[in-house]
């Protein structure tokens, strides 16, 4: 009887062993859902406002292939959801593309690899070392703050563009961005306006709405308060950016029927691209230059202090995000993939519209996964019926999010130094620029409250009123003395 028994509870013992095990682990804990599974969904597209546009741009005037792109990203986004536990983003490098698009001549595919490699190398540099954790430390926050602000509010501009111009990715020339865009169709202006209505009414302004957090929900005296926290609780669990995302996929086919013919099973083949001296040099003389600085602030620094505002507990070091935008690179770009960072601006999209663990870019891993693999590049033919006005909403609520992170400045000082940053990256289109002069301003301000400055100022003063002060008194007495009112002794 004992044998039996022994028997039966021995496979018992052994599952409950792997499960008490596999729970363990780390990927399992970061990869496990924070909140439902369709806030998850929601927020693992909050960030293709930003990825499907440059995307499609360099697919079209780059010819870069979509597929092993769609492919590599999605091993990007499942392994820095393993790793990190929270949506940390994987999105384009924004100033490779841009000078991929707009300078003539056009960045080739090898020479957009190098420059994506020649950036890699250098945050890998950074972080291996440590310095990437040495800057992270010694950067003041309002600097920070003034990139982030920066950034945010580049992207909501962009936003408003994409809402109210037609756009043409494919066009080289600002002239393709200038026509407005018609209030009927399917790509037109009430479509766009009535999703940023549906995102607002159903994720208000971004707040979090929990049963144990009443602090994060307006109270009020009206006695249908407990009415009101249900219904936003039951708005919260709505996946709204997802809704509008696969309502933009609909209407690809709507707009365009015959896609479904030139649509291509399987994807392309993956080969290692042969770069010669000169795309070195060119790649990172146009590409990577501008880009290192971009990547270091927005890709590392603001995206660390952005995770530390939105998932306190959760640290995510400035030293593990630099050496993961440089292992991605260094594999990915050498078979043709897109260079890829880690943006404050997707992490603040992805929170935005409900993402809050590893899961949620794990499932956008998966989709991408299945597109490039089922679709291959063929996809460019549905992406490129894609509403844009949907895109320019999606971007919207990204922006603000990041940009809404500048709240926390408490002084006039912090602030003044904030702003000033902000106003010279937007005005320059420069973060490296804006940031300069943010750390010169900082610094300025904090040289007028040093103890040996101040003392040496008010040295320099009260010798200055002495001797105004003897002068004064012998002019005072000499007056006297003319007079004879007194004498000298």
């Amino acid at each position: 009887m004992a044998e039996q028994t022994s028997d039966h509870t021995t496979p018992l013992l052994r599952r409950s062993w792997w499960r008490s095990h596999l729970s363990t682990l780390p990927f399992t804990t970061s990869l496990r859902l924070k909140t439902s599974l369709l806030s998850e969904l929601g927020g693992s597209v909050g960030d293709l406002g930003t990825y499907i546009p440059i995307v499609l741009t360099l697919t079209l005037v780059s010819h870069l292939d979509l597929s092993t792109t769609l492919i590599f990203t999605a091993f990007y986004n499942i392994i820095t959801g393993a790793l990190f536990g929270i949506p940390m983003p994987v999105q384009p490098m924004k100033s490779i593309a841009a000078v991929a698009v707009s300078e003539i001549p056009h960045l080739t595919v090898p020479q957009i690899a190098a420059a994506g490699i020649c950036t890699a190398s250098t945050l890998f540099f950074l972080g291996a070392t440590g310095l990437m954790s040495f800057f992270y430390r010694f950067i003041p926050l309002p600097v920070v703050r003034g990139v982030q602000l920066s950034q945010g509010l580049a992207f909501a501009f962009s936003a408003i563009k994409y809402i109210r111009y037609d756009q043409d990715f494919a066009a080289t020339t600002k002239a393709s961005s200038t026509i407005p865009r018609p209030w009927l169709g399917l790509d037109g202006l009430i479509l766009a306006l009535s999703a940023v209505s549906f995102l607002i009414l159903v994720t208000g302004s971004g707040e979090v709405v929990e049963d144990d957090d009443e602090d994060r929900i307006i109270v009020t005296n009206d006695c249908n308060q407990p009415r009101v926290r249900r219904r936003l609780r039951t708005l919260s669990a709505i996946p709204a950016a997802l809704i509008v995302f696969l309502l933009g996929l609909i209407l690809c086919f709507v707009r365009d029927p015959s896609i479904i013919g030139d649509i291509k099973f399987g994807p392309s083949k993956i080969h290692v691209l042969k770069i010669t001296w000169e795309d070195w040099k060119t790649g990172f003389l146009r590409g990577a230059i501008p880009q290192i600085p971009l990547s270091v602030l927005n890709s590392v620094i603001a995206v660390c202090k952005l995770s530390t505002d939105l998932f306190p507990e959760k640290e995510v070091s400035a030293t593990r995000v630099s050496v993961s935008v440089g292992l991605m690179n260094l594999v990915g770009c050498w078979f043709g993939a897109m260079p890829c960072c880690h943006g404050a601006g997707g992490l603040a999209g992805q929170y935005r519209f409900g993402g809050r663990s590893g899961a949620s870019v794990a499932f956008l891993g998966l989709g991408k996964l299945v597109l490039g693999l089922v679709f291959g590049s063929s996809f460019v033919r549905i992406l490129g019926q894609f509403p844009i006005g949907i895109l320019g909403v999606l971007l919207l609520f990204a922006g603000i999010e990041l940009a809404m992170a500048s709240r926390d400045m408490n002084s006039k000082e912090e602030s003044f130094v904030m702003l000033v940053c902000a106003a010279v990256s937007l005005t320059g289109s420069s973060a490296a620029l804006g940031f300069g002069c943010g750390i010169v301003l900082f610094l300025l301000l904090k040289l007028r409250h040093l103890d040996s400055f101040g003392s040496r100022f008010g040295r320099s003063n009260s010798r200055s009123n002495n001797d105004e002060t003897s002068l004064n008194q012998s002019a005072y007495l000499a007056h006297f003395h003319s007079l004879g009112k007194i004498s000298i002794l």
